[in-house]
This record gives structure tokens, sequence and C-alpha cells, in this order.
């Protein structure tokens, strides 16, 4: 992953309140819903200079990045989306997750959002480990304001240009991720049927249950060099076979060097290392 940051500035992005050791919110604090913190994240661009960001967002972290991509498309230049669901609650899921609420801790009911029901049933070394966090590292006041609000948004309202009239869709390349039998396996496959082909890759990662991104790490990570590549950037980065191999673990219905919406090429000459990159992860 050195290989990669050292080419961008990374900006990591707490929703409010989440953030270790965070104070907790007042009684009847009245938490923003995942449109408003969408709409907060230009404000975090702007103080740091950047002129568009590379998003990289997991479950909820990516939901609110493909709201700011759709609410701002000028300031982002790419998305990496793990674990996205592009679909709001409706009436039976908020009643299941109430009815979830009321038998479950807290801890165990975030889990069983991120972890397959197998990692769960196993009780790996990963599953205790977030179970531990989440119960102790995370403020749990703030953390059931978050998870009301996230259980009560809406849908990302997109869909495949020339699906429907006037369709709306994400215009930047995104790189669409979920772990084989992820709880998310289902809303990422529809997140991609929803997208424009050309600029969508969808990889879905065999044995490695709900986080991809903390199961198979080199390989997630040869996956995004190689979709910043296809964007113009770090051309001359070394690829492995993995990343070459375009059959296996990648999969989409159009390659991701397709047309892009900035028509550039980001060359890595001594001019050009001058003007670093800007990437922006958020954590939810």
């Amino acid at each position: 992953m050195q290989e990669i940051t050292k080419h961008f500035v990374v900006c990591h992005v707490d929703a409010p309140g989440q953030q270790a050791g965070a104070s907790q919110f007042p009684q009847g604090f009245q938490y923003p819903s995942m449109d408003l913190l969408a709409a907060m994240l230009p404000s975090v661009v702007q103080h740091f200079g950047f002129k568009y960001v590379i998003g990289i967002g997991v479950g909820a972290g990516a939901y609110v990045l493909a709201k700011f991509a759709l609410i701002f498309p000028d300031l982002v230049e790419g998305l990496v989306l793990i674990n996205v669901d592009p679909n709001g609650k409706g009436w039976i899921d908020w009643a299941a997750t109430k009815l979830s609420g009321l038998t479950s801790a807290l801890p165990d009911t975030v889990l069983s959002h991120l972890f397959s029901q197998e990692e769960l049933v196993s009780n790996t070394e990963l599953v205790q480990s977030y179970r531990q966090q989440i119960g102790s590292v995370v403020n749990q006041f703030n953390l059931q304001l978050f998870w009301n609000m996230y259980n009560s948004r809406r849908d990302l309202d997109i869909n495949r240009p020339g699906s429907v009239p006037n369709a709306k869709t994400l215009r930047c390349p995104v790189m669409l991720v979920v772990g084989d039998n992820a709880p998310a396996e289902d809303g990422v496959v529809e997140c991609n049927s929803k997208l424009d082909p050309t600029n969508t890759t969808f990889l879905k990662m065999a044995d490695s249950g709900g986080l991809p991104q903390v199961t198979q790490p080199g390989k997630l990570t040869e996956a995004f060099k190689y979709f910043l590549q296809g964007m113009g950037y770090m051309p001359s980065a070394s690829m492995t076979r993995l990343a070459r191999s375009r059959t296996a673990s990648l999969t989409s219905a159009s390659s991701v060097d397709g047309s892009r919406p900035r028509a550039c090429t980001h060359s890595e000459s001594s001019e050009a290392m001058g003007q670093i990159n800007h990437t922006m992860e958020v954590s939810c």
C-alpha cells in the first residue's frame, strides 16, 4: 500500500462522535442524516485545499461517499466502495432492526452487519477483535444514534444510463468490492447493475468474509492499484499476476479503461511529481 500512498495525500474522516475517545452527545441530540453527512464533506475538501478526491468508503461510509459524489460530482475523481448498499430501509427492514435492537446488544447487531453468519458462528479472532473495539472504543450512545440514522437512510436513487429516462448515476470511475457470502453481497451486486458499465469495476473476493480489506489486504491493494492505473495514475507502478489477470477475481460489464470524466493522463515525470493527488477515506 505504501507504493500507492506515497503518491497521494490521505485524509481519514470519521462520522461525528464515532472516533475513539469521542465525548458523548447530549440526550435529545439530533444526529445528522446520511444526506447531511455527505453535505459536510465539501467543507473537508475545502479545508485541505483539495480540488477533488478519490474516495474510499466501507459500508455506511461507502453510502455517504456515493451520495457525496451524486451531489458534488465535480469534487470526486473516483470511488472505491466496499460493501455499499444503495437501498434505503423500508418498513419491514425498520421493524426487523427494531426487533434486533431489543433482543441483541448493539455490538452484536453491528457485527451481524459486518461479518457473514459463518464468521460469527466460528467466532474468529477478527470477530472477537471487532466486538471488543465496538464495545469499548466507540461511545455506545453515539454509535446508537449513528446506527439509527443509517437504518433510516433513503435509496441512492441511481439507475444505469439508458435504463430509464433521465437516469441518475455516478459519473466517476467506481470500483465496487465485496467478499463472497458477505452480508452486503446482494446490495453490492444490485449497485453494480445500476452503474455505468463503462466506468465500473466489480470485484467479488473469494474466501474473504465480510471485510475483504482486512482479510485480503494484499489482493485488494493490487486491485486498487490497477484501478488507479486505469484512471491514468501511477503508470510506472509494477503489477502482479493478480492485477494483470482480469478474468479471475475482477469482473465487470466493461473495462475500467473506458472513457474517463477527466480526459487526462497523470504523468510521473519530474514536473508532475510536485502535484500530489488526494484521496479521502470515510469511516463509519
